[in-house]
């Protein structure tokens, strides 16, 4: 893109197969509008709805019923990763969505591609060629990356864990072009807001109960039903947060239930920052994003649910650095409940533990990255807008 005055800007691909895609690109977005204002434009393309030819245009629209099925999941990951197989899609594909991959390139001009999905990457290298722009993936699954991930012709890959970069490596890509960030999240979610009490208060919760975050990711996907009637009858004096994000019919279920302790339940919610500061634990579906904001939130962390393949190393990730645990069974979530609401000691450690493994700044530390990539230095010659996160 060229002209007289010409702001740079940047294009993001990413799809809604999943809400991490999105949620990732829009907080980058947030953090490049603190960083730099109004010195920059950005874009975003749901390259799978508006672009890809049927039927995988469908692939956002049916991706929660393929997630219903996690062992399906499993086998497609594990049989599709690997550098040959990784090869094999692309090559196989491209002649199918050669056409509009140039399309949509061609349609979006950008002084910068970023990449916020695995099928964003070797497909629209493919399609700018050798005289192309720079191109930026950002890898939002957190340890148990697919191999689609990573192409080397990607000017820069930035990967969320240490983890995530040895798997990079593993894949042949060239250290100097994969970078450790962390995980990208919204600026809400390390703000310093109103403390613990105040939000139950706010939110009408008891103030002085254990409280208990129970989350199935943006699906409600996972033995949420299950797992919440097992808390509730267990036993345990606790406040029960249940967040049955699009999953209609599991929220009008739970809410139709009569249950022994205060019980809570949410739709989908962009409040995710204020419920976990106002919470004591997490039990949750094993999401990257979910985790990343427990972390900054100090939350303790107990992974009921996963997906197989790429939810696997987050599983090992938490319990890697001490911020939770793996309990695949309604019966050891409450038997984890039970021992960390005993043993305050034990709780605070993982508290401590969480606070070390947090990366509040991942965003901010990404834009600053992008900027650096089209020539800007974050806060030199900006003007921002009056309220540039539009909270």
């Amino acid at each position: 893109m060229s002209g007289f005055n010409h702001k740079p800007h940047i294009l993001f691909l990413y799809s809604d197969t999943g809400g991490g895609h999105r949620a990732a690109a829009e907080s980058i977005i947030e953090a490049l509008e603190l960083e730099f204002g109004d010195a920059i434009t950005t874009e975003m393309v749901d390259f799978l709805k508006d672009y890809a030819p049927a039927p995988y245009n469908r692939l956002p629209e049916h991706y929660p019923d393929l997630v219903r099925v996690p062992e399906l999941w499993g086998v497609g990951f594990y049989i599709s990763d690997g550098r040959s197989q990784a090869r094999i899609v692309t090559s196989t594909f491209w002649p199918y969505v050669r056409r509009a991959a140039r399309r949509l390139v061609k349609e979006h001009p950008s002084d910068l591609l970023v990449s916020v999905h695995p099928l964003g990457t070797s497909f629209f290298l493919k399609a700018l060629g050798s005289d192309r722009q720079p191109f930026i993936t950002v890898v939002t699954d957190m340890v148990s990356t697919h191999a689609l991930w990573y192409d080397q012709r990607a000017d820069l890959t930035l990967v969320p864990t240490d983890m995530a970069l040895q798997r990079a490596l593993e894949y042949q890509m060239s250290p100097g072009k994969v970078q450790v960030v962390g995980q990208p999240v919204s600026q809400r979610v390390s703000q310093v807001g109103l403390g613990k009490k105040e939000l139950r208060r706010k939110l009408g919760w008891a103030i002085r109960k254990s409280t208990i975050l129970l989350v199935g990711g943006g699906e409600g996907m996972g033995p949420l039903m299950e797992t919440a009637l097992a808390i509730d009858e267990s036993g345990l004096d606790v406040t029960l947060v249940i967040i049955a994000g699009r999953n209609r019919k599991l929220k009008t279920e739970l809410e139709s239930r009569k249950w022994d302790n205060q019980v809570h339940v949410y739709g989908f919610t962009s409040d995710m920052p204020d419920l976990m500061r106002a919470s004591d634990i997490l039990v949750s579906k094993a999401g990257p994003g979910t985790i990343a904001e427990a972390l900054i939130a100090s939350l303790p962390i107990i992974l009921y649910s996963k997906l197989p393949g790429q939810e696997d190393g987050n599983v090992r990730f938490v319990e890697a650095v001490g911020a939770g645990v793996w309990a695949p069974d309604p019966l050891l979530v409450v038997r984890t409940l039970t021992r960390w609401i005993c043993r305050p000691h034990e709780m605070k450690k993982i508290v401590q533990n969480c606070r070390k493994a947090a990366v509040p700044d991942a965003s901010n530390h990404i834009a600053r990255i992008l900027g650096q990539k089209i020539g800007l230095e974050a806060g030199v010659n900006v003007t921002l807008p009056s309220n540039p996160t539009g909270l």
